[in-house]
């Protein structure tokens, strides 16, 4: 027995006859009504039960199961919550995309810091698991997308000291209940319970762990049960699988979840899981692609998917082989049963990826190179990859609309736009990536080595480039490739899977600060004041020479949120100290001073009034311009990042494309729209979960904050949840310019804009630069941009007509050069000669002479020893060697293909030398 064995032994189980068995294939514990049975079930150890024979009296679609799950619930005294974004990183820092429905509750509500939205509660929660990518359409059963019902209960240890410390009390119920709960739920459906089983599978994760069922009926996993009830202690009494020890927790947390779509494919008992909740998409794809089955192969596809449990790539050691196991028991050949899978392998994943985009790009993700933006881009590409693999002729966007129409999504447009812009990005990405392929694949072909994975991921992740355009283009070349089976996760797990971690900032001084109470903060009393009297608590001397101040209670503002810090005096009556840096330690306010004011003293602040002017107009106007350019660039746009100023501030936003310069207009306009309202700017401390169901998690624009009430400022109709200092009213703002606006990354605009006092001087400055134009070019202001055209085209004309004089000394110099010298290699004429002129005009000479049928090798002295070397097509010399031995000789290196390189090397005095060399290095060259 594992440590845990007791933890199973449930009352419920007693009562209702269950006996616990081990089973004989692999060796887990299970209860079960039947005292016959002897395997647990669950593929491997046993098969689909259920094809051709649904477990339930009924056949439910997706919207008709999953609500009987969530009113069966509510029937049963759970109250029913709205599902969450699948983009986690919403709420929260510490992963990207939502896996299960306890990430929804995750760290905040489980560790018992906040209270849950109802107790118990129900949800059907979409999530997203990037690992489950290479199983999808293999296994029959894998969807990366899918729901996961579930119903949560979270309870607090009732002989705790202090139960206040914790934000619920007492018990709500656990494990006999949920099993319960979960026997009812299937007999409410007609299920016939002796057929369930109940496999003891402890659950660890994240630090902590708790005994756990999974629930197994007719070869399905359909549901499991966790109960988190305790954490990573090294002197803990339970040692568990992942080899550490654990002791019970304070708080424990019924932890369940019921895969929707699973429990409608029992209902149906079709061959996949894709059949019961993909139907139409399905359909659809196979007519637009062509694919039809006889009676006789259908039947052989169908026999197949009744084993498909066992093509699992997390656990099958050779899917090849286990495919082979199959076709084996069935009676056909391999290649036969290849031939007929794989194509309908492919219209599954489609089908279950474009609703992963939907998701994704419904919930507001814009595909990036970083975080969830890239992991949609990645699903997006396998999803166009697989579109024109299996011969699907319909437009990517339009299969990810047909999804985000089912879904309710009605930003419908927007995810269109977004697929549309980024299928054009990959074209061109593909076009870029292909020259860097056939290079590696050359390299590794002269190795007489394959390709390796880590290189495969870098060209799939830097170039889009899919392993199997890998594979033909190496085969080209002669290389060989190995693609893992589990490709795709390889690429997520790259860029967390799901997991994102950031470094704790580290509080200084220990326990020293620890020990001293929370400050107060007085800027949220009344932002406008900038003086205040306070009390020294603690002085830290600084490495610097400086000294860190801690006080009773503060005006100061400390950094945070993208707003730098205020800046003011500490006063005593005998001396006077600058504060140059505030900082803020779990609740404790730290002035970095350039003076001791003394332990204990009296002390009166004040605070720089211009710098916190000019800070609170930057930090609303920041407000302002995100809420403008989500009115004008879409509901998809959420802030990447921002940094306030007191001259200047940039947001950070995301986005599919560049903005216009006609947008750029119409949100500057939107945003002084709403300054010339003069609308009240409040704040309020709701409650979060209220806050969240009122607003939703756009309120987490500039970060998550901690706690059970949270700070949210109203401007205009943006609500953010933020710890900053704001005016009192928009129209304290001044005005709004809009500075510039980049791409600091893809997917990602950055706005820079200037406010009140400081956009003046901003627009003063852009009008001072225009008329120092207007007066070098000897035109008025308004007649620069027209003046400026003409001088820039006059410019590339010039330009242009530099390189045909260029082109044309080349070409007389290739005729009648008298100082070239020639001689006969592989049966060409090779023509060396000197000519000190730029690299420009020794690669026209050089195509000159190759267009004559001559092999060029051209040198110039003008900086130092340069090389061209140019070869028709079919002479046997390779131009990178030859301008490698060439430049050697210089004390250099160069190289390139075989028809066109370029080299060179410092040691000018030695050119003549190794261009004297030539016609031997060419002939040596030519005859290797």
């Amino acid at each position: 027995m594992s440590d845990l064995a007791d933890e199973y032994r449930l009352d419920y189980f007693e009562e209702e006859g269950f006996v616990r068995r081990e089973c004989r294939e692999c060796g887990d514990h299970f209860w079960t009504r039947d005292e016959g049975r002897e395997i647990c079930g669950e593929p491997p150890c046993g098969e689909y039960r259920f094809i051709d024979n649904p477990g339930f009296d009924e056949e439910y679609t997706l919207e008709e199961m999953r609500e009987a799950f969530l009113s069966f619930f509510e029937e049963n005294g759970h109250e029913r919550i709205d599902p969450y974004p699948v983009a986690a990183n919403r709420w929260r820092d510490d992963v990207l995309l939502t896996q299960a429905s306890i990430y929804d509750f995750q760290p905040l509500v489980t560790s018992g810091q906040t209270p849950p939205p109802a107790n118990p509660l129900t949800v059907s929660q979409p999530c997203i698991r990037m690992q489950d990518i290479d199983n999808v359409g293999v296994t029959g059963r894998h969807t990366m997308a899918f729901e996961m019902m579930a119903h949560h209960a979270f309870n607090a240890r009732e002989d705790l000291e202090d139960p206040d410390q914790y934000a619920y009390q007492g018990e709500v119920y656990w494990k006999e209940e949920t099993v319960e709960y979960c026997d009812r739920l299937f007999e409410s459906l007609g299920a016939d319970l002796d057929e369930l089983v109940y496999i003891e599978d402890p659950w660890v994760g994240g630090g902590n762990a708790g005994p756990a069922l999974e629930v197994i009926y007719r070869g399905a996993e359909l549901a499991t049960l966790v109960f988190m009830s305790m954490e990573q202690d090294p002197d803990g009494e339970y040692e568990l699988k992942d080899g550490n020890r654990y002791s019970p927790m304070d708080t424990y947390v019924v932890d369940t979840g019921y895969g929707l779509e699973r429990w409608t494919w029992m209902s149906q008992g079709t061959a996949t899981v894709y059949e019961a909740i993909y139907p139409d998409a399905i359909d659809f794809l196979k007519d637009n692609a062509g694919i039809e089955l006889t009676d006789e192969e259908a039947e052989i596809v169908h026999e197949a998917a009744k084993l498909a449990g066992h093509m699992d790539i997390d656990e099958a050691e050779d899917v090849e082989a286990a495919r082979g196991d199959i076709a084996a028991e069935i009676g056909v050949e391999t290649e036969r049963l290849e031939d007929l899978i794989e194509p309908l392998e492919e219209i599954y994943a489609i089908a279950d990826h474009a609703r992963t985009l939907a998701y994704m790009l419904g919930d507001g993700i814009v595909p990036s190179n970083v975080g969830t933006g890239y992991l949609a881009r990645m699903v997006l590409r396998r999803t166009k990859r697989l579109v024109d693999s299996v011969g699907v002729d319909a437009p990517l966007d339009e299969l990810v609309d047909m999804q985000a129409e089912r879904l309710g999504y009605e930003n419908r447009d927007t995810i269109r736009d977004i697929v549309r812009t980024e299928v054009e990005k990959y074209r061109e990405t593909l076009d870029r990536g292909g020259r860097r392929v056939r290079q590696l694949a050359e390299e590794y072909a002269e190795r007489g080595e394959p390709i390796p994975t880590e290189e495969l991921i870098e060209l799939y992740d830097s170039h889009g480039i899919q392993p199997d355009t890998v594979e033909e283009i190496a085969a080209e070349k002669g290389a060989a490739v190995e693609v893992p089976d589990d490709f795709y996760a390889l690429v997520a797990d790259r860029h967390g899977g799901g997991q994102a971690f950031e470094a704790e900032e580290g509080r200084p001084y220990g326990d020293r600060l620890a020990e001293l109470p929370e400050t107060d903060r007085l800027y949220y009393e009344d932002q406008q004041r900038v003086e205040f009297e306070a009390v020294v608590l603690e002085v830290f001397e600084r490495d610097d020479g400086d000294y860190d101040v801690v006080l009773d209670q503060t005006m100061f503002y400390p950094e945070g949120g993208g707003q730098p810090p205020d800046h003011g005096t500490l006063s005593t009556d005998d001396a006077t100290v600058e504060v140059t840096d505030v900082q803020r330690y779990d609740g404790v306010i730290v002035h970095t001073c350039d003076d001791d004011p003394g332990t204990g003293e009296f002390v009166r602040g004040q605070v720089d009034a211009t710098r916190r002017r000019r800070l609170m107009r930057h930090h609303t106007a920041t407000h302002i311009v995100i809420h403008s350019a989500r009115q004008v660039l879409g509901e998809h746009v959420r802030q990447a990042g921002a940094q306030k100023g007191t001259e200047s501030s940039r947001i950070d936003v995301r986005h599919y494309e560049s903005i216009s310069r006609e947008q750029v207009r119409e949100i500057e306009h939107r945003a002084n729209d709403v300054v010339r309202s003069n609308g009240q700017v409040s704040q309020e401390w709701p409650d979060r979960h209220e806050a969240e169901d009122e607003h939703g998690f756009d309120l987490y624009q500039g970060g998550i904050p901690p706690g059970e009430q949270i700070r949210l400022i109203h401007v205009d109709d943006d609500v953010q949840a933020c710890g900053g200092t704001h005016v009192a009213r928009t129209g304290d703002v001044g005005a709004i310019k809009i500075l510039n606006t980049e791409r600091v990354q893809d997917g990602v605009i950055r706005i820079t804009f200037a406010a009140g006092d400081a956009a003046i001087q901003a627009t003063q400055d852009t009008e001072d630069a225009l008329y120092e134009a207007a007066e070098v070019l000897d035109v008025a202001p308004d007649e620069v941009p027209e003046t400026a055209e003409r001088f820039f085209t006059e410019w590339k004309q010039r330009g242009k007509d530099i390189e045909d004089l260029k082109e044309q000394l080349a070409e007389a110099r290739a005729s009648g050069g008298a100082d070239a010298e020639e001689a006969e290699v592989a049966e060409t004429t090779a023509v060396i000669q000197r000519i000190d002129a730029d690299m420009d005009e020794l690669r026209a000479q050089a195509n000159a002479l190759v267009d004559e049928g001559k092999i060029a090798v051209l040198g110039s002295g003008a900086d130092g020893a340069q090389f061209v070397v140019a070869v028709p097509d079919d002479v046997p010399v390779n131009a990178g060697q030859v301008v490698g031995e060439l430049a050697g000789r210089v004390g250099g290196g160069g190289g390139g293909p075989p028809d066109f390189a370029q080299g060179g090397g410092p040691d000018g005095d030695k050119l003549d030398e190794a261009l004297e060399d030539a016609p031997d290095v060419l002939r040596q060259v030519a005859n290797a």
